[in-house]
């Protein structure tokens, strides 16, 4: 399948940014997707714009994988939570860059709290939502949901950031540890 222009711009973006932080320049993101710098403005605005664009389309992927997974027969609402867990694991683990992404998302003037929010409120709500009905039932300790699924998902990403550099791998019971780390800090 052919990327139109502008997902190859998207596509090539992440990977200067990645590499370089968000300081690349788009001259180096015009070379990475193999069109002139001029063609990037013709789609992106500004270098803010085609920031927010590539994190929009991490926010799609993360909400299809995990917000929009279909829910599993027969799970428990702590089956529930786990599973949001596993899932988010394998997220992160499956594509170094995207998750490199992440890094730089807390650390940029480019997009402010209100945008992030926006960009990822769909993820976040769901997230959210496993959270207090996990809690209503009794699972999930008190406080606020948000905080605990931040909490949640900060553990995956530097866990597995801190994997990655001393080894590339993540055994299928290395992953467990981390879910269980996960379910262990928030269980009520």
């Amino acid at each position: 399948m052919r990327l139109d222009k502008r997902e190859r711009i998207l596509a090539a973006a992440a990977r200067p940014i990645v590499r370089h932080g968000l300081q690349c320049s788009m001259a180096a993101i015009a070379e990475e997707a193999s069109v002139a710098t001029g063609s990037l403005y013709n789609h992106f605005a500004s270098k803010e714009a085609l920031v927010l664009g590539v994190y929009t389309r991490v926010s799609m992927e993360m909400s299809e994988r995990l917000a929009a997974a279909p829910a599993s027969d027969g799970l428990t609402l702590q089956g529930e939570v786990r599973r949001y867990i596993e899932l988010h694991i394998d997220f992160i683990w499956e594509d170094p860059d995207r998750a490199r992404l992440f890094d730089y998302l807390d650390n940029t003037p480019l997009i402010t709290l209100t945008a992030a929010k926006a960009i990822f409120g769909t993820h976040v709500l769901h997230g959210i939502a496993i959270m207090e009905a996990a809690q209503a039932a009794g699972f999930v300790r008190a406080g606020p949901a948000s905080m605990i699924m931040s909490f949640v998902r900060g553990s995956i990403r530097n866990a597995l950031k801190r994997r990655r550099q001393t080894d590339g791998t993540l055994a299928a019971a290395e992953k467990q540890v981390v879910a269980d780390m996960c379910w262990a800090a928030i269980k009520a």
